[in-house]
């Protein structure tokens, strides 16, 4: 069965958790930044024996304020061949290193979602990519916004 890119799902890879096990949540997107940190994340809950959220955030590009028709089409396709490669991606990690992953899909506004699902997992650690957008500079990253929330210690993987 085929999902649309933009509903929200829930897959569990690896070992089941421990009931003790901390949690750490990690942004993806795709992004190089983001797979470094998905990488820091990994080790960090293989060496602590945490289960790994990792959550892809979908969300509508700039340019579909353009030609909604026409982005529409073009976003939804490269939106769910990226989350199908992260999740394949994902899944491989969470088997080899025999890590407990929950790889969650959503849709919306990226500091948002990673906000709640941090406070609804009771996160112990937030792991995130820099942003390599200049205008983020200015207006402040997700990974800045995550940080003056102040709910847990945000680690942001350059």
């Amino acid at each position: 069965m085929m999902t649309s890119a933009f509903e929200s799902t829930v897959d569990s890879f690896g070992p089941r958790p421990s009931p003790s096990a901390r949690t750490i949540l990690v942004g993806v997107d795709g992004s190089d930044t983001a797979m470094r940190a998905a990488a820091f994340a990994f080790g960090s809950a293989r060496r602590q024996g945490a289960r790994l959220v990792v959550t892809f955030v979908a969300c509508h590009s700039s340019l579909a304020a353009l030609t909604p028709a026409v982005a529409s089409v073009f976003e939804h396709e490269a939106t769910a061949k990226l989350y199908t490669e992260l999740r394949a991606q994902i899944r491989s990690f969470a088997e080899e290193l025999d890590v407990p992953v929950t790889f969650v899909k959503t849709f919306g506004d990226p500091y948002t979602v990673l906000k709640e699902s941090a406070d609804q997992c009771q996160a112990d650690m937030v792991v995130v990519g820099a942003s390599q957008q200049a205008g983020h500079r200015f207006a402040g990253s997700v990974a800045t916004r995550l940080i003056r929330s102040g709910h847990w210690p945000v680690l942001v993987v350059p």
